[in-house]
């Protein structure tokens, strides 16, 4: 089983209402909770890791995991309001203004995390909830603890606004979970924030160096590449009109998750030994997933039929 550990909230999403005004809706989100969503979609065994509230918003989120087939035994519950992300939208580019303070996913804690059964071999984690302590050192918490005997994914999501203020120790916290996860999934504009300017894969072995034995790398409408030690695969994105981006990576990571668990390469050993095929594999189910979800308005990623 693969568990999802990171930021659930509602994004408020702009609409004009019936009359013509502008509005706001909202929709079950957040970066790692979309992953886990699209994970159980797409028929993959998922669960979910987060601090989440009793209050109508997180009563939201419970039900979207559990109508999507996420297992949500692992949630912390907890009387905390829940994380609002207003979402604006140019040329289909989403920007977010988030409002997390005191919250139920903010104030996650050490003393909320979950013993974890032998059925969980891989964790993902992500997103906003690395930025923010105390959520974001709990975070980190269980994956320095889980590391050395299940598979770990990151994938920072890096929103620079978000973490105005904090980037030092944000980038600290980074590089230390980079480097004890397996695998590392960044889109192009990410990877150049952490490493600079320069080839893609050339920058991505240099975060090979830091530890992971595979990096996956979104390039947009381009498409996505995998880069291991001697290996560099390249999957060019399905064609799609698009409704606007958000959830796409999300969706991406869930779509290379749920390949490898189908390959039986979800483990230490498999991740090491990834070949071509099963490469090609990941990077086709996570773009054609994701092109699913940029076609349609919001964080809606498909289900395995509808690829």
């Amino acid at each position: 089983m693969i568990l999802s550990c990171g930021e659930a909230l509602i994004d408020m999403l702009p609409r004009t209402s019936t009359e013509g005004e502008a509005c706001f809706a909202p929709y079950a989100g957040g970066a790692v909770f979309n992953t886990a969503i699209a994970l159980g979609r797409l028929g993959a065994p998922s669960a979910f890791f987060s601090g989440v509230s009793d209050d109508m918003l997180g009563e939201i989120l419970a039900d979207t995991l559990t109508a999507s087939k996420v297992d949500t035994r692992y949630l912390a519950r907890s009387d905390r309001p829940t994380t609002v992300a207003f979402v604006k939208l140019v040329n289909g580019q989403a920007t977010y203004a988030f409002y997390d303070e005191g919250t139920a996913g903010r104030m996650l804690s050490t003393a909320d995390l979950p013993e974890l059964p032998a059925s969980i071999d891989t964790l993902f984690f992500g997103g906003i909830s690395l930025v923010n302590d105390p959520a974001a050192s709990t975070y980190e918490a269980l994956q320095a603890r889980e590391s050395a005997a299940r598979v770990t994914m990151i994938d920072p999501n890096i929103r620079p606004g978000f973490i105005a203020g904090k980037e030092p120790e944000y980038r600290a916290r980074i590089e230390r979970m980079i480097a004890r996860a397996d695998i590392v999934k960044l889109s192009d504009e990410d990877l150049r924030w952490l490493e600079g300017p320069g080839d893609l894969t050339t920058l991505a072995r240099g975060i090979l160096a830091k530890g992971p034995k595979v990096v996956f790398i979104t390039e947009g409408a381009a498409g996505a590449r995998a880069v291991m030690a001697t290996q560099d695969r390249f999957v060019a994105a399905t064609p799609v009109t698009v409704a606007d981006t958000v959830g796409a990576g999300d969706t991406f990571n869930a779509g290379v998750l749920a390949a490898l668990h189908d390959a039986g390469a979800l483990t230490k050993a498999g991740v090491a030994a990834l070949s071509d095929a099963t490469l090609d594999a990941a990077l086709s189910l996570g773009t054609r997933a994701a092109a699913v979800t940029v076609s349609r308005a919001g964080a809606n990623p498909p289900w395995a039929d509808e690829l």
